[in-house]
């Protein structure tokens, strides 16, 4: 493996990692060598640095960037390449296709056909607005949550607020974090109890978490109606 100073080499210089961008030999022996480096570190990436190599005390190159041990396993079957650029073409479903789906990949359920219907309506939708009127355990939660998956992977939406019965707070959190992996938090007297105790009586519960759960009831009250508005 090449070990000499030469342009396109990767260096360490001075704690950080530099590209050798130009290496100017001396004109006597007993002169230093001037390179031309840029930073490749991303707290300073692009930074230039001029320096007399033999006069660094930590200046080395860097013998093994990675580069070498490409292909050194030969390469993969063209089946096995395909399954991995579709799975990154999945990975990289752009914001304005409605055509192609990310979040039934990245659920623990089973799909039927007809609970994608909601989820394919709701992409084509600039503003997504509906109603979904399901019979009693056809998967209306399921409906709800792929559609919320989607469209936080999708960066259209950071805030999410569910509103449900008072008996359902504790099915809809269950469900929401074992199959779609989000975390919601049951906004109550108790937890509001909890902020104002850790963070201050005045303090906007809404602003303390992203995902919220809260029942019929309390949002008639004022108390709780005000501080929603305003995180809104």
């Amino acid at each position: 493996m090449k070990t000499t100073l030469e342009r396109g080499r990767i260096a360490h210089v001075r704690q950080r990692r530099y590209l050798i961008e130009n290496v100017t030999k001396p004109k006597k022996p007993s002169d230093a060598t001037l390179v031309d480096l840029s930073c490749l570190d991303d707290d300073a990436q692009g930074v230039p640095l001029k320096v007399l190599w033999e006069h660094e005390l930590d200046a080395h190159i860097i013998e093994d960037d990675g580069w070498s041990r490409v292909a050194e396993k030969g390469f993969d079957q063209p089946e096995v390449f395909t399954a991995y650029l579709r799975t990154l073409s999945w990975n990289c479903v752009k914001v304005t296709d409605p055509r192609l789906f990310q979040s039934p990949f990245r659920a623990g359920i089973s799909i039927d056909a007809y609970q994608l219907a909601p989820l394919s309506k709701a992409l084509e939708l600039p503003r997504v607005n509906l109603f979904i009127a399901d019979d009693v355990g056809l998967g209306k939660t399921i409906e709800a949550g792929l559609i919320a998956r989607e469209l936080l992977l999708r960066r259209r939406i950071d805030r999410i607020v569910v509103s449900c019965p008072p008996a359902m707070l504790e099915q809809w959190q269950e469900e929401m974090e074992s199959r779609f992996g989000l975390s919601f938090v049951i906004l109550d007297r108790m937890y509001l109890r909890e902020m104002r105790r850790k963070r201050g009586f005045g303090v906007n519960p809404w602003t303390t978490h992203s995902y919220f759960l809260v029942s019929h009831r309390l949002l008639i009250k004022e108390s709780f109606v005000s501080g929603l508005r305003d995180w809104l």
